[in-house]
């Protein structure tokens, strides 16, 4: 069973930037695939960024350009870099993980990103 654990949200103001961490206990191949969703108030989830274990990325349009997946494997903990953010980037941010980008089976509690305008 994999556990996940997330920090580093908080608020910021348009334009500032943030980084997350998701640390993973009880991984192994659950954790090949780690990836941050977001769920923006009022609308549904949307899978903002992917990063496997063999280093394939994969990014949402809306975010694209602005933040930066990355892991440290030997930590088991997947980072969040968030630049240039926007007031529609708020939202609470949850880490995933699971065996591939299609079975992220695994998520966090979740932390509440606020950007103000």
């Amino acid at each position: 069973q994999v556990q996940l654990v997330e920090s580093g949200g908080g608020l910021v103001q348009a334009g500032g930037s943030l980084t997350l961490s998701c640390v993973a206990s009880g991984g192994g191949f659950d954790t090949n695939v780690m990836g941050w969703s977001r769920r923006i108030s009022g609308q549904q989830r949307e899978l903002v960024a992917t990063l496997s274990r063999a280093g394939t990325t994969t990014y949402a349009d809306s975010v694209r350009g602005r933040f930066t997946i990355s892991r440290d494997k030997a930590r088991n903990t997947s980072y969040l870099q968030m630049n240039s953010l926007k007031p529609e980037d708020t939202a609470v941010y949850y880490c995933n993980a699971g065996p591939t980008r299609n079975a992220l089976d695994y998520w966090g509690q979740g932390t509440q990103v606020t950007v103000s305008s």
